[in-house]
């Protein structure tokens, strides 16, 4: 069995609750501490293509970082655009985001990435 990949920040309840389920069903897991190593817009765009998502609808919009980049929903900006501003500010991407092969699950709650594992 391949490893299932979490991109994981330890400090959110959320991402804590969905690693603790993968690792009592006794998957081995990859963690990414996204918020060190930051995904490339070339891999956010995968995931999020994978998830069925456009960025904004997985973007954590009510972030401090948005407002102070001058953000706004409304904003016209392309799907690249979006994707590059998540890697350059990874504060923004919504977590945690467990990938089992090409199958993307987000984890909230985290009981939503049982059905990709």
């Amino acid at each position: 069995m391949s490893k299932v990949k979490i991109y994981h920040n330890p400090r959110c309840s959320k991402s804590r609750q969905t690693l603790n389920l993968l690792e009592v069903r006794g998957l081995e897991v990859e963690v990414i501490e996204y918020l060190k190593t930051p995904p490339l817009a070339d891999e956010l765009d995968v995931l999020y293509r994978n998830l069925g998502k456009e960025p904004l609808e997985v973007m954590r919009t009510k972030e401090e970082k948005f407002r102070e980049l001058g953000l706004d929903r409304s904003d016209k900006r392309s799907r690249g655009e979006w994707l590059k501003i998540m890697s350059e500010n990874p504060v923004l991407i919504e977590r945690p985001i467990v990938v089992n092969g090409s199958k993307v699950a987000l984890g909230r709650p985290p009981e939503s990435v049982l059905e990709i594992i």
